[in-house]
């Protein structure tokens, strides 16, 4: 099982490359639970800080401008700090 997770800073360009503009949107309040992707997912955080800790015990922290690539196959844990709303796709 693959439990890296990827995050990037892209450019304004990438965005609309990317058409991230017209992928749905998620919102979530503070918050802890248990997450599975049972796809790999794409997303970009337009608002938030959340810290994801994989199976393994990895720790990332995403916030605000971040670009992330979940696994296929991740087993994590998500705790909300501030407020997310994200852009996503699944791929």
């Amino acid at each position: 099982m693959n439990d890296e997770i990827r995050i990037t800073r892209p450019t304004e360009e990438e965005l609309q490359r990317l058409d991230v503009s017209s992928w749905s949107v998620w919102e979530k309040e503070q918050s802890i639970f248990p997450w599975v992707y049972g796809t790999e997912e794409t997303a970009y955080f337009l608002e938030g800080k959340v810290k994801v800790t994989t199976k393994a015990g990895k720790i990332y922290n995403i916030e605000k401008g971040d670009f992330v690539v979940f696994p296929v196959g991740l087993e994590c844990m998500w705790e909300i700090i501030e407020p997310v709303t994200k852009r996503y796709n699944y791929t």
